[in-house]
């Protein structure tokens, strides 16, 4: 039975100059009532330890619009600004519920130029979106349909740093569970190969930062070279915008088709826990590691599997999948970064991340099964050998090898 789920939607559209205005108007209105209620909340809270509700900063954007400075705000649409109180009052729940830090502040040149529109402030009609404050639809480029009979309940329009217009519209869509399958695989990710699977099959990491380092890199130079404030900086830093905008939009075509496929494929996907922030604090490597995009990798995964009826596991961070020999359990001591293949004490050689990829594919399998922990367990008085390496053997134990 199809699960109802909320999908976002993405097209790319094509403003006329009085729509590009109205909506750059607003992007500037959202910043400036969002960085207004902060600095108000961020006052009461240093300086009253007082929290400012939602519906306070409301009452105080109503006030703000009767002022001669700020009357301005009155000649966009509300609903955006209202939208932009809302996150900040979300931003502000998940700081207290300590799952972020304190919200910051808006800046005009870092920060996404976006603007959210619910039902009440756009016109849906015929497949034609219209904005409050607007005359004509914006025209958008439908790259795919949305779901039969749906209406979008919200309209997110952003402009990126490249100067590309987006409209995002959130809409309710009846999903249905994918064929059930018996297949199961461990992935391990690297930076070589993207992806090593459990199967064995290796998937080249594309590497699309570095095919466009030479243009990225002339682009940046040239931008360095521009009087600031000046029109050809400008020019330079769209250029150089286009080229991260390309390089953002190759690697996440190339992300969606690759977990598409795993999802499909696949009952149980199994993957590790990587500590991405910390590794990327490797001079050396950091560049590689962001370019492989491993976190948007794993959130991928994440949502296509409950969407399809899939389960996903992830086994701890600490848990050795490298150092492990998936034939008789053994740890070895070390295990340096150069080393693509090693002989066990037993006599097995291993492809260190074909091997890695069945260990943690076992580890998953243990953990789902019987609830078993994936992290190194201490010896036990009765084997001599910790419950994780048995439970790995057990699960590899139908695994052809290599």
């Amino acid at each position: 039975m199809a699960q109802q789920v909320k999908r976002a939607f993405k097209y790319r559209f094509y403003p006329t100059d009085e729509q590009a205005a109205e909506l750059s108007r607003t992007f500037g209105c959202v910043r400036l009532v969002y960085n207004k209620a902060l600095e108000e909340r961020t006052r009461a809270w240093y300086g009253e330890q007082r929290r400012v509700s939602y519906v306070q900063s409301s009452a105080a954007l109503t006030e703000w619009k009767k002022t001669e400075e700020l009357a301005f705000l009155a000649e966009v649409s509300s609903v955006p600004l209202q939208q932009a109180l809302r996150h900040l009052q979300t931003a502000f729940g998940n700081f207290f519920a300590r799952r972020a830090k304190y919200p910051r502040f808006k800046s005009r040149k870092k920060s996404r130029l976006s603007a959210e529109y619910t039902r009440s402030a756009f016109k849906w009609r015929d497949g034609k979106l219209t904005l409050a404050k607007m005359t004509e639809p914006l025209d958008i480029r439908w790259s795919r349909p949305l779901p039969g009979g749906a209406e979008p309940t919200t309209a997110t329009v952003s402009r990126d740093s490249a100067g590309r217009w987006f409209v995002s519209l959130l809409c309710e869509d009846g999903i249905a569970p994918a064929p059930a399958t018996t297949n199961a695989v461990g992935i391990d990710a690297g930076l070589t190969s993207l992806v090593t699977l459990s199967t064995g099959e290796k998937i080249t990491n594309p590497k699309h930062e570095r095919r466009d380092r030479a243009r990225l890199t002339r682009a940046q130079r040239a931008l360095s070279r521009k009087e600031k404030g000046s029109a050809n900086r400008e020019k330079a830093r769209r250029k150089a915008a286009r080229t991260h905008a390309r390089i953002t939009d190759r690697r996440r075509d190339f992300l969606h088709k690759l977990t598409t496929r795993l999802v499909r494929e696949n009952q149980t996907v199994v993957i590790e826990d990587l500590a991405v922030r910390n590794m990327v604090k490797n001079h050396s490597l950091a560049r590689a590691i962001s370019d492989a995009s491993w976190t948007e990798l794993r959130s991928m995964l994440e949502y296509k599997c409950a969407w399809y009826g899939r389960e996903l596991v992830v086994i701890d961070r600490f848990f050795p999948s490298s150092k492990l020999c998936g034939a008789c359990g053994t740890v070895a001591a070390k295990m340096p970064l150069h080393v693509r293949e090693w002989t066990c004490d037993c006599g097995a050689v291993h492809d260190r991340d074909v091997n890695a990829a069945r260990n943690i594919l076992a580890a998953g399998l243990a953990a789902s099964a019987c609830g078993d922990g994936v992290r190194p367990q201490r010896e036990s008085s009765r084997t001599g050998r910790s419950s994780m390496k048995q439970e790995t053997q057990r699960a590899t134990a139908g695994i052809p090898r290599l």
